[in-house]
């Protein structure tokens, strides 16, 4: 009985991220940017190893990077040490004491942002990159 509900959530997890994708391609963009992950880093952290492991990171990358080859989207992986939320999308300074904790990003040139929606906007204007 229990084995056959986790084998509904994986078969859930599975199919989001099929439809996620698949979401992401129909829009039909030039590029996709990906940030490289440090995942091994993160399953050593005894309190999200779990969560983690369950999001299915390298499933979810092999499946955009095939389905960008099968429609000619460039793949753009941007490297793990790329300081994406410490930069200001605004006027570039980067903020070194940035925690983990700090989930709105301001800046001293008044720019004041959601971290993550930050980190996003740096990884699309990302000029080092290798392409997938």
């Amino acid at each position: 009985m229990i084995q056959k509900i986790h084998h509904t959530l994986a078969n859930i997890r599975d199919n989001y991220i099929k439809i996620t994708v698949n979401e992401i391609v129909k829009t039909k963009p030039s590029y996709i940017t990906i940030e490289d992950m440090n995942v091994s880093g993160m399953m050593k952290n005894k309190h999200l190893s779990k969560a983690v492991r369950q999001q299915k990171f390298y499933q979810f990358r092999q499946i955009l990077s095939q389905k960008c080859k099968e429609n000619g989207i460039e793949l753009r992986v941007v490297d793990r040490w790329f300081p994406s939320s410490k930069i200001c999308n605004c006027c570039g300074q980067i903020k070194k004491d940035l925690k983990l904790s700090d989930r709105i990003y301001k800046c001293d040139c008044g720019y004041i942002e959601d971290r993550d929606f930050n980190a996003s906007l740096n990884l699309r204007d990302a000029t080092i990159y290798e392409v997938a």
